[in-house]
């Protein structure tokens, strides 16, 4: 839009002068509290509307647009990111695994950090992650917080785990492929507790349609999973080998070697129990 243009638009959309307002010297309209011009000639002699003056914004009036945008920018990306979470976690506790609520016993997290940090080089260079480590050492608190703040930069990220992709491909047979594409389609896809999925034939075929094809895509895929690295490196049939030499192709193993948080929280809980029974025998 060119200076004319805006010009046009400032005069139709002009404000009535404030009480406060006064006209300078220049015989321009002046704001009555930043002391800066309400209003601006044309340029060389041209008028519009029999006018040779237009509108124009003040500091007081330029901080309250800014104001106004800034608000509307951050609603609507609240909105977004909103829309990003209901779609990409398949449980809403999921939501509050999160950097800020990290309880920093994990000592890989700092991984985390640099793995949204770094995300276009990661997006642009396919680079994923097996995270593997005993059981409740924080696998999936890990692959959540990286989603979290993934998606509070608008990006798309999908974490669901193979027990619910199995249970999505067996009930719509005729848009598996559909459906398969649509888990592709995300920038980021975490398979959450890989491995405790079904071995059967028709299982293990679909797992592997689903990597591949991830695979395919050329988009970086995260896995969480309480397999050792020796077992994935050392699968027991054929079927097993397809799936894992694709994943270990695909992303780079990371130990998590955090304490079990689930007996940790076991503990606690055992001893906010004691407390309050001991509590009530001083009754």
């Amino acid at each position: 839009m060119s200076d004319y243009d805006n010009a046009v638009f400032r005069l139709a959309t002009a404000q009535e002068a404030e009480p406060e307002d006064y006209t300078g010297e220049d015989g321009l309209l002046y704001c009555g509290s930043c002391r800066q011009p309400k209003e601006a000639y044309f340029a060389e002699g041209k008028t519009l509307f029999g006018r040779d003056r237009h509108p124009k914004e003040c500091d007081c009036q330029r901080k309250r647009r800014e104001m106004l945008e800034t608000a509307d920018r951050e609603h609507k990306h609240r909105e977004e990111v909103e829309r990003l979470k209901r779609i990409g976690f398949t449980d809403p506790a999921m939501r509050e695994w999160t950097f800020g609520n990290d309880n920093g016993k994990c000592p890989q997290m700092a991984k985390a950090r640099a793995y949204v940090e770094q995300w276009e080089q990661i997006k642009d260079g396919n680079h994923g992650m097996i995270l593997w480590g005993e059981v409740g050492t924080g696998k999936s608190y890990f692959a959540g917080c990286i989603a979290n703040a993934l998606m509070e930069k608008e990006v798309s990220v999908s974490m669901t785990n193979f027990a619910l992709i199995l249970n999505d491909l067996a009930a719509s047979y005729k848009d598996r492929n559909e459906y398969i594409a649509r888990l592709c389609s995300f920038p980021l896809l975490i398979l959450d507790d890989f491995g405790m999925e079904r071995g059967t034939e028709y299982g293990l075929e679909q797992v592997y349609n689903v990597i591949d094809s991830r695979y395919r895509s050329r988009k970086p895929l995260i896995v969480t999973t309480n397999l050792t690295l020796e077992e994935l490196q050392n699968p027991e049939d054929t079927p097993h080998a397809r799936i894992y030499d694709r994943l270990i192709e695909m992303c780079s193993p990371v130990c998590i070697t955090g304490e079990n948080f689930r007996k940790a929280k076991a503990r606690e809980k055992m001893e906010q129990l004691k407390m309050l029974l001991n509590r009530k025998e001083s009754l």
